[in-house]
This record gives structure tokens, sequence and C-alpha cells, in this order.
């Protein structure tokens, strides 16, 4: 028998002591990118998505899915829940994700989706043509493949959705902010096809909708009464609509009090919490902006607050391939979308500057 002097049996003690510190259960349900077993108050946009996909389950053609709404509204996860769903109910179905931000150029994007159907091995990056990337998926035979595009109005490129969507065994769900900023940047000949697309939109959150997300993630995520009620409320307050900065909040406070051995999340903790989730996820959008892009977050940066037409010129001044006026509103536009600027006055004498962190919903 074992004494409890031996030092083997402190060592178990001791790890045991410090595992039952742990408040975090399962840190996946806390990441942003997780998909949950079932969504919050997302029922009629998942049966709408889900009708939409529902003819390739007997192997015919689906219809282009464009889902829209504001940041934090769950199109992702939505688009992501109804694919994995579909995968569990039908063998022969493959699915693939692609962020149009990170891959921005058409040759990124016909990449990445070859190389998660396993058909990059003598693809070089440097030197094979768009074509031959688009013959190798008019060529794929295998399962029909659901493919999701987001942040697809964020393609230099647009002509990529034109290739997908002349190819029947894929279907696509294109997810973007707004339809008009996605319509503005293709050709007619898509475009048509685009409008008489199903479209699945989304609104932002309300606060007890949110509350009720939290109140899911925590059951599943963290040890019980670690959290309160209360404490809850006032992160989907502060996160004014947006379930990513709401999760965000979360996920900060539950791990700083963990790492820190609290027995509950504080109030000091969760202020802290707030600001430092805002912080991430600006660093996050920052960090996922194109060079194109940065110019003129730079300009606005260090001129602002400016209009339109002098960041155009002025960027104009600084890169060797300038885009046109229009593709700088529609940068513009997607910032402010993302908190990076913000926008006041008319079309016409419109002016873009930095948002101001300290002006964001404080946590009360």
């Amino acid at each position: 028998m074992v004494s409890g002097n031996n030092p083997i049996t402190f060592l178990v003690l001791a790890r045991k002591s410090v595992y039952q510190a742990k408040m975090i259960r399962d840190a996946r349900v806390l990441r942003a990118g997780f998909v949950p077993r079932e969504v919050e108050h997302r029922d009629a946009e998942v049966n709408h998505l889900s009708s939409v996909l529902e003819p390739i389950t007997n192997g015919e053609p689906a219809d282009t899915a464009i889902v829209t709404g504001p940041s934090g509204a769950g199109k992702t996860c939505i688009s992501q829940f109804v694919t994995e769903r579909l995968r569990e109910e039908v063998l022969d179905v493959e699915t693939t994700y692609v962020n149009c931000w990170r891959n921005y150029t058409r040759f990124r994007t016909l990449y990445q989706i070859l190389d998660d159907l396993g058909a990059t091995i003598d693809i070089h990056r440097q030197s094979t043509p768009h074509d031959e990337l688009v013959d190798r998926l008019q060529q794929h035979d295998g399962p029909r493949t659901v493919v999701i595009l987001d942040e697809v109005d964020q393609l230099e490129d647009p002509s990529v959705i034109y290739d997908l969507h002349s190819l029947p065994q894929f279907a696509i769900i294109c997810i973007a902010n707004k339809e008009e900023e996605l319509f503005s940047r293709v050709d007619d000949r898509l475009v048509s096809r685009l409008r008489s697309s199903e479209h699945v939109r989304m609104d932002k959150y309300h606060d007890e909708q949110l509350y009720d997300i939290l109140s899911a993630r925590t059951k599943w995520g963290l040890d019980e009464d670690v959290i309160t009620d209360n404490q809850l409320y006032r992160i989907a307050d502060a996160a004014a609509g947006d379930a990513r900065l709401a999760i965000g909040i979360l996920r900060t406070a539950a791990g700083k009090a963990d790492r820190e051995n609290h027995e509950r999340i504080t109030d000091d903790i969760l202020l802290d919490a707030a600001e430092d989730a805002r912080a991430q996820i600006k660093q996050k959008s920052l960090d996922s902006l194109t060079p194109h892009q940065r110019v003129v977050y730079d300009i606005v940066r260090e001129h602002g607050p400016i209009g339109p037409s002098e960041i155009h010129e002025r960027y104009s001044e600084d890169v060797d391939d300038p885009r046109t006026k229009r593709t700088i509103r529609t940068y513009l536009s997607k910032m402010e979308q993302y908190n990076l600027l913000e926008a006041e006055g008319t079309s016409r004498d419109r002016e873009y500057s930095l948002v101001d962190s300290a002006a964001a919903s404080p946590m009360q």
C-alpha cells in the first residue's frame, strides 16, 4: 500500500487538484470557428439553406445559395452547420471551405478547392495557368461537392464564381455582408445568375438571442456556476448583436480566470475581457487585409478624416497597379463593416476615419 507521504501520491493529488481547479471543460466550444450540434435562433435560415442543397442528396445539381448579413450574424456557422449535417446524412457528398479574404486571387481560390479534393500534387503555384485549374475541376469525378466561398465579395477576380457556377458537380454557397457589393463587382453574365440564386438573409442578433447562444456555450464549455446570467446579459449587451464578439468576450474571460485559478469569472475579469476581445478581433481583421486594402487603411489612419476621392488619389500614388474608384469604395465599405473605419456625412461629402475603440459599447 502506498502511504500518503509517498512523493508519487503527492504528485497525483497535486495534479488532481490542479485539474479540478480548471473551469473550462471543453475549449472547443469557446473557439470562434466551432460549429455546434444545434444552432440557436436560426431555424428558418437552416431550413432554407438545407432545402437549397437538397437536390445533391439525389445526385442532382443544386442552385447557388447567397448567404448575407452583418459581421457576427452567424453566416459561416450556419453554412458549415448545414453542410456538416448534409455529410452526416449522405455518404457521397463532400464539402470544402475557402476564405476568400485570405485566398483573394482566382488562382488561390481554385487551388484551395483542388487541394481539398486532393488534386494539387503536380500543380506548381508559379507556373500553372488558371485554365488548367479549371480543367481539373471540370474533370473531377468524385462525390458532389459543396463549396463554401466565405467573404466572397473580397475576390479580386469574381470570375471564379462563374468558373464554379458552370460545373454541375459543385454546389456553391457564397457568403458576403451585402448582396449589392457582391453584385457590383461581377459582370452582367453572372449578375443575372446570382440574382436568380437562392438568397438566405440574416439580421443581427438581439440581446436575448445572444444570451441564449452564450448560455449554450457556457453549458457545454464551462463548469457550472462560474458565470452568472447577469454577466451573460452584459456580454450580450456589449457585443451589440455580434455573436463573434460575444463569444470572444466569453472565451477571453474564461481563459483569464482559468489561468489565474479563479473559481468563477469576476466582473473585473469580464471588463478586461471585453476590451481584449475587441482588440483581438480588430487585429485579426487588420491581418486579413489584402496589400491594397492595407494601403487604403494606412492612408485613412495617417490623413483621416478624408474623403474617397482624396483616398483614391493618394492610393494611386502609392501602388504600382491601382484599383478602380469603385473597388476602393468597396474596400472602404468592407472595413466599415468590420469596425476598422467609420464614415460620416452623405455620399457626396462622406469622410472616413479610424474607429475610436473607446467609443465601442462598454461593458455595463
